[in-house]
């Protein structure tokens, strides 16, 4: 797996250096990676202001009077060799989070769609998708919204053509290979399929967003309006 962690280091900015990998798709080794490459980075003082993991990637924001890009691309990429000379993570079982789920309906007004698309029942579309066990490989996009791994091949559905111009908080939705939960009202393209009642973002509590990178997800049959 390390020989294709290849890596490469590029300015976002003045302020800021993306570590990325070209051509290696984004898997748990690759996350844990970058995962345990954020902790270092923010154990090295006050020189860090933020550290920002993304699927395959990780940015890292600087204090531009005490570093500029290029010793920072230097450092960065230093401190990925050490990591790719370390065995690679063991395997966390990570907290398990359940998020009870409303589809279809008016909760999911894509689901009879996605299962016309794959030829199956709307049902199996919701039977696929709540058997599968996920994981959260980042945050982002909106706050709380947290990018997951482990889609079902068979569920993989292109986005809608035409975006929503609002998406209501707690709506399930399918893009592409990903699934994910819109954590407050927005935009959006992904196809709904359905609904929580859960609160996944909650700016008061600490910390403010239910889910965090590593944790394990698992979507519950709540009701299903096929």
């Amino acid at each position: 797996m390390t020989e294709a962690l290849q890596a490469r280091c590029q300015a976002l900015g003045e302020r800021a250096v993306l570590l990325d990998f070209p051509g290696a798709s984004a898997g748990l080794e690759l996350q844990q990676r970058l995962w345990r490459l954020r902790e270092r980075l923010l154990a090295a003082g006050d020189v860090v202001i933020d550290c920002v993991p993304g699927m395959g990637n990780l940015s890292w924001v600087f204090d531009p009077d005490r570093l500029n890009g290029d010793k920072a691309c230097a450092r960065l990429m230093q401190l990925w060799q050490a990591e790719l000379e370390r065995p690679a993570p063991a395997l966390q079982s990570g907290r398990l989070v359940e998020i009870p789920v409303h589809y279809g309906g008016e909760a999911g007004p894509d689901l009879a769609g996605v299962a016309r698309h794959h030829g199956l029942p709307p049902r199996e579309v919701v039977r696929l998708h709540s058997q599968a066990e996920y994981r959260v490989f980042f945050l982002g996009f909106l706050p709380g919204f947290a990018y997951l791994d482990g889609l079902p091949a068979a569920l993989h559905t292109p986005r809608l053509a035409t975006p929503r111009t609002a998406v209501p908080a707690g709506s399930v939705g399918i893009g592409g290979a990903q699934t994910g939960v819109y954590p407050c009202a927005s935009p959006g393209g992904w196809q709904l399929i359905g609904r929580t009642a859960l609160c996944l973002f909650n700016a008061e509590a600490r910390p403010p967003t239910l889910l965090q990178p590593g944790d394990r997800l698992r979507f519950v049959v709540e009701r299903c309006d096929d």
